[in-house]
């Protein structure tokens, strides 16, 4: 299954607009399984988007844990990190123009398409501040 960049974006902003993470004594999470994932809109496929949400996991973008049932793990909520990369991309505008700037350059990681983000997202303040960063 490949990694597609867009809906990777989706789902990020999408557990960001939960409040994962706070609630009393009880943190609030959700509940990731092998059945239709939360979050998962219609017309997503329900894999594929479980598929990311581990990704997003195991690259440090995501809290997660396992739980006690076969697959099923809960989303604590975006890590530092994947903070972070949801700022640099946050801009529709600032989204295209990476996106653009990757498919040009023929391929990229994940990494590299962060820091291509973080530097037009840095071009573009000083741009609007007249500040050199």
């Amino acid at each position: 299954m490949k990694r597609d960049m867009d809906l990777i974006r989706q789902l990020l902003l999408r557990i960001e607009a939960q409040r994962l993470g706070v609630g009393g004594s009880v943190d609030q999470v959700l509940m990731l399984s092998a059945s239709k994932p939360p979050l998962c809109l219609d017309g997503e496929d329900p894999d594929e988007v479980h598929y990311k949400m581990r990704l997003l996991a195991e690259g440090g973008y995501l809290g997660m844990t396992k739980t006690q049932f076969a697959g099923g793990f809960n989303i604590l909520g975006l890590t530092w990190e994947g903070h972070d990369f949801l700022d640099s991309v946050r801009d529709n505008e600032v989204w295209r123009k990476t996106k653009d700037g990757a498919l040009k350059a023929g391929g990229f990681t994940f990494d590299l398409l962060k820091d291509l983000a973080k530097g037009l997202l840095k071009k573009q303040i000083e741009e609007r501040t007249g500040m050199k960063l």
